[in-house]
């Protein structure tokens, strides 16, 4: 349903915002030095600003028992909504504090290491840290190698829930991942969609940079929505990804040359990478809704890692929810691949030529390439982006 502006409603309904303005964030600074407390790590830096800003929306803070449970085993909050993955604040036993108390929350600025207070939070609720109900639901595997099972494996054993007040959301504002330019929060998408008329947008997630298949299905999505929106993940990530900074540098190059600038928005979001595969589209789904988009690109193998998942396993998990609850259109893609014969981007519905007749590339592949200081074939990536990437191979 659209609110009054035209745009899709939030998650829930209505967009949170748990950040405090100028005066109460002056307070609270005054007086976290007599609170106790809690050092978050990069990923409940990174969730803790998606619920201040409103990405996580219906969340006000971190997750109590009830949720949890109600999310792994049937992926909703315990008021119906639908949640596919806990947003948890897991800390170590002996540091946990009473329910009633009111404590700090400090994240570490990755650039510099300083240590610095980024909300605060009333407990509500103390409660164990079921790992062993978690992990199968979220990640479909309990393989300690998967990088999504390992994070959550490290985490605290007892859990603190209760909401969250937000003073600085990005704790590293002069880092070379904040991009403070390209950093909008839901309120800020929404108000931008209304001012340049888009009425249906479609997202696209991101961690990786755009290469030719991507910007098909852009396109694609282009020709149905008013708009689109490119939205590259600039959270935490595993060891071995494209950092964000290069990224950026490849969808800014390539939309400036690629795409129509009326049509394209690019911003970011700062949340964390779970590797969840399935699960995690869903939530990108939500997210994405939160921020004013009513069509969500899903392509091969989304938010997935190594062989954990099937290939439209993160497609197919959408028929299994009922669309209403869900709330943003899911666009589903088939693996793009460039066809020689057809001389173009295509998908096995569009292209009738066998597999020898297209080019396919690895990741792996590719990394190789770079790293030889060898361009990737401009029917893989285009030459632009391409050089941006032979230049973070080759050390800057």
């Amino acid at each position: 349903m659209p609110t009054a502006s035209g745009l899709i409603n939030p998650h829930g309904g209505a967009l949170v915002d748990r950040l405090a303005p100028g005066d109460e964030a002056r307070a609270i600074r005054d007086r976290a030095g007599s609170l106790a407390a809690i050092d978050l790590s990069a990923k409940q830096s990174c969730d803790l600003e998606m619920i201040g800003v409103g990405a996580f929306s219906p969340l006000t803070g971190f997750m109590g028992q009830a949720d949890c449970r109600s999310v792994c085993d049937s992926m909703t909050l315990a008021s119906g909504e639908v949640w596919p993955i806990p947003i948890l604040l897991a800390v170590d036993s002996a540091r946990a504090p009473a329910v009633g108390e009111e404590v700090a929350l400090y994240a570490t600025a990755p650039s510099t290491g300083q240590r610095v207070l980024q909300g605060i939070m009333r407990v509500q609720e103390v409660f164990p840290h079921d790992k062993a109900r978690e992990i199968p639901a979220v990640f479909r595997t309990e393989d300690p190698a998967h990088p999504g099972v390992k994070q959550v494996l490290d985490e605290g054993d007892t859990c603190l829930a209760g909401p969250v007040t937000v003073v600085q959301p990005c704790v590293d504002p002069d880092g070379p991942e904040a991009f403070l330019d390209h950093r909008m929060a839901p309120a800020q998408t929404r108000a931008l969609f209304a001012e340049r008329g888009w009425r249906t947008v479609a997202a696209f997630q991101t961690r990786n940079p755009i290469h030719r298949a991507h910007e098909y299905l852009c396109k694609c999505a282009q020709e149905i929505c008013d708009g689109l929106l490119i939205h590259p993940l600039v959270g935490e990530t595993k060891p071995g990804d494209i950092p964000a900074a290069t990224r950026m540098a490849c969808y800014r190059v390539l939309i400036d040359k690629y795409f129509v600038p009326e049509r394209t928005a690019l911003t970011v979001m700062p949340a964390a990478m779970r590797y969840a595969g399935p699960r995690e589209a869903v939530l990108h789904a939500l997210v994405r809704k939160n921020y004013g988009c009513t069509h969500f690109i899903v392509g091969r193998d989304h938010a997935g890692v190594g062989d954990y998942y099937g290939t439209y396993d993160a497609q197919n998990i959408f028929d299994e929810l009922d669309p209403a609850s869900v709330g943003i259109t899911p666009l589903k893609f088939e693996h793009a691949a460039w066809c020689q014969t057809c001389e173009g981007m295509t998908s096995a519905k569009t292209c009738p030529h066998p597999g020898d007749q297209k080019i396919f590339l690895s990741g792996t592949k590719v990394r190789e390439m770079l790293a030889a200081g060898r361009k990737p074939p401009m029917e893989f990536s285009r030459p632009e982006v391409a050089e941006e990437l032979i230049g973070w191979a080759a050390g800057g």
